[in-house]
């Protein structure tokens, strides 16, 4: 799919935009306070894959935990900042590669803009300019204002000018985001924005809810915009691990072939009245006894002979179910008849053998 044409953005040693590999970014659910159990958790998210984090940083006590971070981190930190410029400022003190504001929450323009600048002099060094639905109205006290109009046509139009702001001061790092809680809207900001501007796109739906119900908008909203050359940094918004947020996300890239598969792909059938072996206890057992193996490999586990053949055609290895028993298929061949209690193991061990022949690729 032809991606949309952006400047390029560096966040430590990462590139964003203009054709560069969609990266996948997280954001640490530990106190930022707490230096050690957020660097254990960043270490944790880089080995799933994750190549960007960001840390909240809402007080002095963050900020001041934020050097150490820095450089502990096997991956760049984004110092997340609202309201206040002086911790942006002092998160680029701090050595973070990234600071995301939403300038609507920070009253103070002039110091606003002293954070610009100084952004603008650090190399490595990127902003993202991000408003969301549920911030880009006006408020009185904890009230939001009602807003008459387009909501799409508001968060973009907003962005645009805070992101002129932020050009007149020298800013050019910059990277913008749009979301919405709802698919919809978040859809439609992003292609507004993508005729309108050439900064790279930072995707994701905001509160997207428990992990159920995140993975599917997430999956349709940032996947349609992908689809569409769209988009070029995503963040799966969960309310529950950022370990689930990555392997989701890495998941929508793979779905997308944006990103080399990692590890062992898993196909299997919804199943029906056709089947007569305990399909889902056998995909969980294989999905369970191959997991985080080092090897690119797709695996078919079918209920019946149906679609069996065929889907063994494109797996490395794949099993088609009959009346207790499967028959195990090598590369679309097939090798023999196994009883149904020991297809996991025929599975797996056909599996562990391509390792030398992946090894020898």
């Amino acid at each position: 799919m032809a991606r949309r044409a952006t400047r390029t953005v560096r966040v430590g040693d990462i590139a964003i935009g203009s054709g560069a590999p969609v990266s996948v970014q997280s954001m640490t659910k530990t106190h930022t306070a707490d230096v050690d159990e957020t660097l254990a958790q960043i270490c944790e998210l880089a080995e799933l894959g994750c190549q960007i984090t960001r840390c909240a940083v809402p007080n002095r006590a963050a900020v001041q935990s934020l050097r150490d971070i820095v450089a502990g981190s096997p991956l760049p930190v984004v110092a997340d900042i609202h309201f206040d410029h002086r911790l942006a400022l002092a998160a680029l003190e701090a050595g973070a590669q990234g600071v995301r504001i939403n300038p609507g929450n920070m009253k103070d323009r002039v110091g606003l803009r002293a954070f610009y600048r100084a952004a603008s002099q650090r190399a490595g060094v990127k902003v993202r300019i991000g408003v969301n639905s549920g911030s880009i109205r006006g408020r009185k006290g904890l009230e939001v204002c009602e807003h008459e109009g387009d909501l799409a046509e508001l968060m973009v139009s907003e962005t645009l000018e805070y992101c002129r702001d932020a050009e007149e001061q020298g800013l050019h790092n910059i990277v913008i985001s749009l979301k919405g809680s709802d698919v919809p809207s978040t859809i439609a900001a992003y292609r507004l924005a993508a005729g309108r501007c050439d900064y790279p796109f930072h995707l994701g739906i905001t509160a997207a809810g428990p992990p159920a119900a995140s993975i599917i908008k997430s999956a349709i909203g940032i996947g349609t915009l992908l689809a569409e050359g769209i988009g070029d940094t995503i963040r799966v918004s969960m309310t529950g691990s950022p370990h689930e947020e990555v392997r989701a996300g890495l998941a929508i890239l793979e779905a997308l072939e944006l990103r080399q598969q990692r590890g062992v792909e898993i196909i299997s059938c919804p199943t029906c009245a056709r089947c007569e072996i305990d399909l889902c206890e056998l995909v969980e057992e294989v999905e369970r006894r191959l997991d985080g193996l080092p090897l690119k490999a797709r695996v078919a586990v079918m209920g019946c002979v149906v679609n069996g053949p065929g889907e063994a055609a494109e797996a490395d290895v794949a099993v088609a179910g009959g009346r207790e028993f499967g028959y195990l298929f090598l590369d679309g061949r097939k090798l023999r008849k196994v009883p149904a209690a020991e297809l996991a193991d025929a599975v797996v061990a056909e599996v562990r053998r391509l390792q030398p022949r992946e090894d020898r690729a």
